[in-house]
Parts: C-alpha cells; structure tokens; sequence
C-alpha cells in the first residue's frame, strides 16, 4: 500500500469543519504555501486544517538530471510525459486523501489543490477520485494525461468546482497550455472558474483575494 507524503499541517482553530491540500511546484516543499493559512482568512465557514505535502527528491531530466523535489520527471520533450512518476504520485495524493477521510474529513469537505506540477497533481488526482471533492485548485500549471481523462475520470467528480489560475507572462507554462487545458476540461462538461493576471509563473495577491473568495463559496456550510 502507498503511504501518503511527509506533509505539514496547519489548524486554524479545534475541530476543522475542512481540510485543504496544497502541493508544491518542482524544487519547492511543502513549506512553499504555508502563508495561505494567514493570507486566506476562511473564518466566516470555521476552522480549517490545511496541509502541505512534500514531493519525493528525485532527478529531473530537464534540469540536468539534479536530484531536487519532484511530483514527476520532466523530459525535453514536453509531450513525452512521465505516466510512471505521474501514477506513483496519484497513489500518494490517494494515501494522503484517504488519511484524512480516516481521521473523520468527510470527501465533500477536502478541497485538492497545487501549483505548477502540484496542479498538475491536483487535476489528475481530484478528477479521478471516486468521492466529491469539495473542489479542485490549479495554479500556473496543466491537465496531464489529458488523453486519458475521458476514460478514467470519476462520475462522482463530474461536476466538482475547477478554480484555475495562470499568469499571461508565464515563462515556464506557457498560458496556450494552460488555456488548451481548460478548454479540454470545458469539453468534457466540467465547469471552469478561470482567471488570467498579467504575472510570470507565481502567485499575486489579486489571485490570493480571489482563491478566497472561491473557497468560501465551495466550503461554504
């Protein structure tokens, strides 16, 4: 069996009524969000656990080959996908989901989220979980497995709340990617809450404010 990843968490008070799972982008950890417990005030729906996996240290093939925190590999080509390393950590964002449904989160009351190759994790994991998430969070990064998606995706997740975010001046996932993923996601029936800033591959406060609003409508009581 899988076990989930060495992932920190945060309460912002006793008995969390949800919990919100952020991942990393490649070379970041788990402390990369970590302000969103402060920066995302969600006290009109109650207390929160957020919680910050950490992706294993592994070579990355576009990077040299240096051993650095990666979800998965990334090849020079970029449509040379790594399905292995893409399934092996689909199985510890599952081990990591089942944790918390074992400790009493109900799956309607998890939000999944990530940034970069933590979206990327964040879509194929959410869209295939076979429990209704609350939602599903993409920051600056992609569908993968997008040739997948229609035979293995969740009917319980069919109509879970997508909130993506991109920036226009992106120069690690170009914003074609990011619209060709939204667009995909829209033709399958899934609705898409996107939002586009004039930013590179981060995150900006105008985002932040907006996340926020979101997450009190899709974890609202």
């Amino acid at each position: 069996m899988t076990s989930p990843p060495h992932t920190l968490e945060a309460e912002t008070g006793p008995d969390p009524v949800a919990s919100i799972i952020v991942m990393h982008g490649l070379g970041a950890d788990g402390s990369d969000f970590a302000p969103f417990v402060d920066e995302i005030d969600l006290r009109p729906i109650g207390p929160v656990r957020w919680l910050f996996p950490n992706a294993p240290q592994q070579p990355v093939t576009i990077n040299g080959g240096y051993v650095m925190p990666a979800w998965f590999d990334i090849r020079h080509d970029r449509g040379d996908e790594d399905e292995a390393g893409l399934r092996r950590s689909q199985a510890a964002i599952e081990a990591l989901l089942a944790h918390e449904k074992a400790r009493g989160m109900p799956a309607h009351r998890i939000v999944l989220g990530g940034f970069s190759q933590g979206c990327a994790m964040a879509l194929l994991t959410g869209l295939r979980h076979t429990e209704r998430l609350a939602g599903i969070v993409g920051m600056s990064g992609y569908l993968p497995l997008a040739g997948t998606l229609a035979a293995e995706r969740s009917a319980a997740n069919a109509d879970v709340p997508i909130f993506l975010a991109h920036g226009t001046q992106d120069e690690m996932v170009a914003l074609p990617r990011a619209t060709a993923s939204r667009d995909a996601l829209q033709a399958l029936g899934y609705g898409v809450d996107w939002h586009a800033y004039p930013m590179g591959h981060s995150v900006c406060m105008e985002e932040v404010g907006d996340l926020r609003g979101w997450l009190l409508n899709v974890l609202a009581p």
